[in-house]
């Protein structure tokens, strides 16, 4: 390369980065989770081309939390989730999607709910007297 005799390199202005700048990497779905608005389900280990920023104002010991955008694979909506990092490294669902172990207790307490109510029904003397 050349370079002119009154070349001086500090004249050079440096990139200003944004601080909430999004970066394009590549990621494994965390855990199996469904999308809201077709239903498709995603399943662990499943790859994809996510944006990644870092979360404002959140840090957890010196730890940048980080935000992840992918899309659905079957109906193309945004599906966001973040780092936890306090109880453990985990991810939280925030939009676009629930998470399969929380859909799991979900369904889980709602048939103990109507496993109660068949029991208190049973127990319920007006209703045997019926």
């Amino acid at each position: 390369e050349y370079y002119p005799p009154d070349f001086d390199p500090a004249e050079i202005p440096k990139l200003k980065l944004l601080k909430d700048r999004q970066y394009v990497v590549r990621l494994v779905a965390p855990f199996n989770m469904r999308c809201k608005t077709c239903g498709e389900y995603i399943y662990k280990g499943k790859k994809f081309n996510a944006r990644k920023e870092t979360v404002q104002n959140e840090v957890y010991l010196g730890l940048p939390i980080f935000h992840f955008y992918v899309k659905c694979t079957r109906c193309l909506a945004e599906i966001t989730f973040k780092v936890k990092y306090p109880e453990n490294i985990d991810y939280t669902v925030e939009h676009g999607a629930t998470a399969a172990s929380k859909l799991r207790s979900s369904l889980e307490e709602e048939e103990k709910r109507m496993q109660e109510r068949h029991e208190e029904e049973l127990n319920n003397p007006v209703k045997v007297l019926k």
